[in-house]
């Protein structure tokens, strides 16, 4: 959600840390400030509400300038969207603190802190930790040691960085939950919350571990672990550049990466698939160990990657012949789980850090499953870090709130992991070296479907004045329609709902009329006759149907029917291909209603709160 950077240097830094600011807006936020140790025991602070233009606007009018600062953008929790509530916050002129997550605790740390004479000037918890911080500075502690001291106090998921005025040779970093790196450079050292906002100045990181305590400096890093031991912590070479984050030649990030998914595809197979087979050592070395005790699996995920979950259900039910549970990430936290023998639990996460996904991951290592595999598109997550078997979905940066490409590789990576646990259950090679050709064509089937971004450009023109919208599919292609829903409404603020077709009878119908549009994915399988049945039902009532059909399906566009043709995908592929033609209707309904394609309102690209 909130995004962190802060900057040690024998140069002005605040350029490097608007820069971040700006590399982190994908993650959404609404204020946005910068605190700088200004001169000697003095610290100077500039925060706006809005964009970050409007803070680049006071730092026109009001410059900045120092070797040491902290800077952030907020997407507000506790108290409204104001300047007052906006970060750094500042305790007495000398402690600058910015924080991601919330403090669950705070109201009785502020009651606290009142009765010692502080005045508070925000209505937020991170201000809590500004003023603590202070009260131990000044009962003689250095600065690493009140950050420690403040964190203990602290319940909930967090991550801070903190400046001293009156010590401005280093930032104090933490971090519980809330994910943190370290940047490190010849001279100058850096934090940020995700790499991105960094990589113009470096490109090694250190990625803190849970309850890690980090003390930076220009020439070197002190980390601490939750017990307070001095550890190290491998450096790692980011393989993303600077140049991965910019949306050039296109309009929108959310476009560009629509337009990576061949090239991500292709990535997320090299190296999986070799002389027709997929490689089950790919995911690990205990990978064939794990997948030999296989009996049930369980998916826990949110949103877009839980999504992604529901269509490999089918795939692994009708491939691998194995149970397959899916459920919201945020459900299975506060439910009593029952593991069956021989289950594996399966997370999927675009960031590697959703604070429930995550939550959930720590549950399972603690129940009676036979291991943990993740599928990611962070190498060095938290989620990746604490799991078995890892399947990396390589889909590069993802900017956009609104997941593209992280969606099409995590089924691409689903439907690898679902043909290792076929294969290992006795699927013919004949057979798999059929389906592996399959998913050799996926990508070049993606390039197909974006050849249509024409027509759903025109296409767009008969939603942009709509105020709701069903989406149907059967089979797979039901949790594909959910999908389409989901980019729907987040990108055009249309309130959009996806249904099993066979569903429309119990309640859906009821909202039909003409001015309904009905989005159906119909591809050309066993289903398809049934689904007709559906659109006839919809036709009679008056609902405009859009339908996305395959080759040789018998659809005709007539009054009320426009039949959207897609190019040929064997059903194995389908639910990646139909997939494509949604997000880019999703896209140009946006662009004509003027909303934030890239940063919807309201939402943020990396949940790492609850």
């Amino acid at each position: 959600m909130c995004g962190i950077v802060g900057a040690i240097a024998e140069r002005n830094v605040v350029p490097i840390l608007v820069e971040g600011l700006r590399r982190l807006e994908y993650r959404g936020y609404d204020s946005a400030g910068i605190a700088v140790a200004a001169g000697k025991n003095d610290l100077d602070l500039r925060r706006a509400v809005g964009k970050i233009a409007a803070l680049d606007e006071k730092l026109d009018r009001a410059p900045l300038g120092g070797r040491l600062g902290v800077a952030h953008t907020r997407w507000a929790t506790h108290g409204g969207v104001t300047e007052a509530n906006a970060h750094p916050h500042l305790s007495g002129g000398r402690v600058a603190v910015i924080h991601n997550g919330i403090i669950e605790n705070h109201e009785e740390i502020r009651q606290e802190l009142v009765s010692l004479g502080y005045e508070f000037s925000s209505e937020t918890d991170t201000e809590v930790a500004a003023h603590l911080i202070r009260e131990h500075l000044e009962q003689g502690h250095d600065l690493l040691e009140a950050v420690r001291l403040a964190a203990k106090r602290f319940v909930g998921a967090y991550a801070l960085a903190v400046i001293d005025a009156e010590n401005p040779d280093r930032i104090v970093a933490t971090r519980i939950a809330s994910p943190l790196v370290i940047g490190l450079g010849l001279g100058e050292n850096f934090i940020a919350s995700g790499v991105p906002a960094l990589l113009p100045v470096t490109r090694r990181f250190i990625h803190l571990e849970q309850g890690d305590l980090a003390e930076i400096g220009r020439d070197a890093v002190r980390i601490f672990d939750s017990a307070g031991e001095a550890v190290e912590r491998p450096v790692h070479e980011s393989q993303w550049s600077s140049d991965s984050v910019d949306k050039e030649p296109y309009r929108h990030y959310m476009l560009k990466e629509i337009f990576e998914q061949p090239r991500a595809i292709a990535d997320t197979l090299y190296g999986r698939v070799a002389d027709d087979r997929v490689v089950t050592d790919s995911l690990g070395p205990r990978a064939v160990e794990l997948f030999e005790q296989v009996r049930n699996l369980h998916i826990v995920a949110c949103g877009t990657a839980y999504h992604a979950g529901r269509v490999a259900k089918y795939w692994i039910e009708s491939l691998a012949g194995l149970p397959c549970q899916v459920e919201i990430a945020s459900e299975y936290r506060y439910r009593d789980i029952v593991v069956s023998e021989g289950t594996l639990f399966v997370a999927i996460s675009q960031s590697g850090e959703t604070a429930d996904t995550l939550e959930a991951l720590r549950m399972a290592r603690q129940a009676d499953y036979i291991g943990v595999l993740t599928i990611c598109n962070s190498p060095q997550s938290s989620m990746v870090r604490k799991s078995d078997l890892v399947m990396m979905t390589q889909a590069g940066p993802e900017i956009g709130v609104a997941s593209t490409k992280a969606f099409t590789t995590q089924l691409i990576s689903l439907l690898l992991v679902t043909l290792m646990l076929a294969r290992q259950r006795g699927m013919p090679e004949e057979r798999e070296a059929e389906l592996v050709t399959h998913l050799y064509r996926a990508a070049g089937a993606v390039e197909k479907a974006l050849a249509m971004n024409g027509k759903l450009e025109d296409l767009a023109e008969s939603f942009a004045e709509k105020q709701h919208a069903l989406f149907l599919g059967r089979g797979p292609m039901w949790p594909v329609a959910m999908e389409g829903a989901l980019k729907l409404k987040e990108i055009s603020y249309i309130h959009a709902e996806a249904y099993a077709a066979g569903e429309l009878k119990h309640g859906p119908l009821a909202l039909v009329d003409e001015e309904m549009p009905v989005v159906v994915v119909a591809p050309n399988n066993e289903l398809l006759d049934k689904l007709k049945s559906n659109m006839k039902v919809v036709h009679a009532r008056g609902g405009q149907l859009y339908v996305f059909a395959g080759r040789d399906s018998g659809l005709e566009r007539e009054p009320g029917v426009t039949v959207i043709e897609m190019p040929y995908a064997d059903r194995l592929i389908a639910p990646i291909v139909y997939t494509v033609p949604l997000q880019l209707l999703a896209y140009h309904v946006g662009v004509v209603k003027g909303t934030d394609v890239d940063q919807p309102r309201n939402l943020a690209k990396s949940v790492t709160v609850e």
